[in-house]
Parts: structure tokens; C-alpha cells; sequence
């Protein structure tokens, strides 16, 4: 009897093992199953369509006119007509510099040209009545031109004693104070014509062979546009109008300088910031960025052939543009290439792929911007 109960007991636990062994089982097959679906990753060809690519340069922003006033007479500054930063129009005065001698030189210049006004008057009623010869009216005549010359160079020492506005432009700061004194020469302040700027940026050779070829025959200008010290880009279009004649060996660039409307006068002489010349380029070889990954500096991919067996190769990117890389060489649209997983593959690997059409790449990107 005692062994029969203990068969009976053993049973229940035999068929409780052999539950456990085929859940064990279908779990594993369901497993294995999901494994041998999440192994095809996604593949595509790299494909040609035109892109929009920019080309960025440092750059400084010059006023299309910027100069330094000095003095022209040695004298106290008596009085300053303007203020530091403000816009100042041609003509308007801005600087009074009294001479210490100039002012003296004038009065005397001045008086010795009235009273030989006058003896030259009484002269001529001398001679219309024969008092005096032609010869002494012809003498007196002449110191009062010579008188007369005196005079208007004195009036024009005195009249470089203010200092006026040459053009229409942004004054800078003061460099001397109401009541120096101050020298032939000294420096009052600078000013700047800002309603038009030049803006200076260097363009590699490959860069100026690049855009002289493109624009070589035709009429159309180099149109740029300035990204600004905040990062944010300047309203206005530039023409890059201009071109030095010389390379510099020891950078391999040459200057560009491009002009600027500056209407709102936002923009003042010294500024820094980015030029952008934009470039179409039709029939562009393309290829993913997350398609893509670096090492040392040098940028890779893996190529697929027909048994599924991937080759990490190295490509040269020209140009790049949102989520897309511009390929100059490396790889062709007839590779197919691992678009996802890069980071759980390896060289040489067989992989099973799924081939994306370049329709469902270029969604994934818009879907991935929003």
C-alpha cells in the first residue's frame, strides 16, 4: 500500500516538471522567433537629387567710409557741438578750436587790407584828376591784391579752427575734452559712413575656382548673406563685388569683399560675424547621416553586397546638409548601404536587411523634425 500511495504522489510532480518544460520551451521558440525578426535592419541607396549647400567664412564688417578728424590749428577746444555715437549730418559743426595766434593774424591781415582799400580809392580820384601817375595807381593797386590774398588766407587758417562734418555718417567717441589744448594734428574723433558696408571675408582657392567657374560668362553677381554676431542672419542681400588680385601663400586664400545695404544702420564698422554664399548643386550624390559613422577623423559606412555580408568603407563628404551628407567619393546609388544598427554590427558580419526606398527616408526625416 505505502508504494502505491508514493507512485500516486510522484505523478502530480512529473506533471508539474513537464508544464514547466514546455513553457520553458514556447517561451524560448517565441523568443527566438522575435530574435530572428529584429535581425533585418534597415538598408538603402545612396540616390542623387539637388541640394542647397552653404558655404560659411569668417567675416569683419568695414564702414564704406571711416576717418579720423584732426585739428588743423593749435588752440584751446572751446566748444563741441556734438555727442559721442550720434548720427551726424554733412556740414554740421562739431568742433570749435580757438588759435592762440590765427585770430590775431586775421584782424591784422584784415585791417591792412581796408586801409589800403582806402588809400587805393583816394589814389584813383588822384589820378582821374592827374594828380599821381598810372604807375602809383598800379602799385597801389597791387598791395591791395596782395592785402586782399593775406587776408583771405588768414580767414582761412581761422575758418580750419572748426571742424565740420565731411559726410553724413556715425560720430565715435570723444578723444579730447571740452577745454584742452590741443595740438596741430591732434585727433578729435573718427566717424563712419555706415549707410553702405564692406564686409571682408577669405575664400580658399578650391572655394574661388569652385564659384569663378560656376559664375564665369554670366552677368548674374555673387549674392551672400551675413549671419551676425548673435547668430542671427542680417535682412539685407550683399554682392560680393569684389576680388584682390593676389592669393596669400602662407594662408592659400584670397579676399572677397561684398557690399551691404545698411538702411536701419544696425550693423557698425568693426563688427564681426559669418558670410553664407548658398550653392545649388543639381544631381548631388546623397547619402543619410545616421547611415554614416567616424573614426580618427574619417567618416565610414557599410556597404552590403548580394550575401549580406557588410564592408565598413570609406567616403569622402563634400558638403553637408540637413541629415543628408554630400558624398564626393566612396560609394555609388547602386551600393546598398546599412542605414540603422551600425552600432551592433561589425565588419564582415552577415546581416539580414530590409531595403528602405528613398520615399521612406526622406519622411523618417520630417517625422524625426517634428
Amino acid at each position: 500500500m505505502k508504494k502505491i500511495n508514493s507512485g500516486i504522489k510522484a505523478r502530480p510532480r512529473f506533471s508539474l516538471l513537464l508544464a514547466a518544460l514546455v513553457c520553458v520551451a514556447a517561451a524560448g521558440a517565441c523568443k527566438h522567433k522575435h530574435a530572428e525578426e529584429s535581425e533585418a535592419l534597415s538598408a538603402t541607396h545612396p540616390w542623387r537629387q539637388d541640394v542647397i549647400v552653404n558655404r560659411e567664412y569668417v567675416a569683419q564688417v568695414k564702414a564704406i567710409q571711416h576717418i579720423e578728424l584732426r585739428a588743423f590749428e593749435k588752440g584751446y577746444l572751446t566748444h563741441i557741438y556734438v555727442d559721442e555715437g550720434r548720427f551726424i549730418k554733412k556740414g554740421q559743426k562739431m568742433f570749435q578750436v580757438m588759435p592762440m595766434l590765427v585770430q590775431a593774424h586775421y584782424d591784422k591781415a584784415k585791417a591792412e587790407y581796408e586801409a589800403t582799400e582806402i588809400e587805393f580809392e583816394n589814389t584813383e580820384k588822384l589820378f582821374k584828376e592827374n594828380v599821381v601817375s598810372a604807375t602809383e595807381l598800379a602799385l597801389v593797386r597791387a598791395r591791395l591784391k596782395k592785402n586782399k590774398a593775406a587776408m583771405d588766407l588768414a580767414k582761412s587758417h581761422l575758418d580750419l579752427a572748426t571742424v565740420s562734418a565731411p559726410f553724413s555718417g556715425i560720430m565715435d567717441k570723444f578723444q579730447v575734452r571740452r577745454g584742452s589744448l590741443v595740438d596741430e594734428g591732434a585727433l578729435l574723433t573718427t566717424m563712419s559712413d555706415i549707410s553702405k558696408l564692406w564686409v571682408y571675408f577669405n575664400v580658399s582657392e578650391k572655394d574661388y575656382l569652385n564659384l569663378a567657374g560656376k559664375n564665369k560668362g554670366k552677368d548674374d553677381p555673387i549674392k551672400v548673406r551675413f549671419i551676425m554676431a548673435n547668430g542671427q542672419e542680417f535682412k539685407h542681400t550683399g554682392i560680393a563685388d569684389t576680388i584682390e588680385g593676389e592669393f596669400d601663400n602662407e594662408t592659400g586664400t584670397i579676399p572677397f569683399r561684398a557690399t551691404f545695404p545698411n538702411p536701419e544702420r544696425l550693423l557698425r564698422h568693426g563688427e564681426t560675424g559669418n558670410v553664407i554664399i548658398r550653392e545649388k548643386l543639381t544631381h548631388a550624390l546623397v547619402v543619410p547621416q545616421k547611415a554614416t559613422y567616424e573614426v580618427l577623423d574619417k567618416r565610414y559606412l557599410y556597404k552590403i553586397n548580394a550575401q549580406g555580408a557588410l564592408a565598413a568603407t570609406e567616403i569622402t563628404v563634400s558638403h553637408e546638409v540637413p541629415h543628408l551628407f554630400v558624398i564626393e567619393s566612396g560609394v555609388t546609388e547602386d551600393d546598398l548601404i546599412l542605414l540603422e544598427g551600425l552600432g551592433k554590427v561589425h565588419d564582415k558580419e552577415i546581416v539580414k536587411t530590409k531595403i528602405e526606398p528613398q520615399e521612406a527616408v526622406l519622411k523618417s526625416f520630417e517625422l524625426a523634425a517634428h
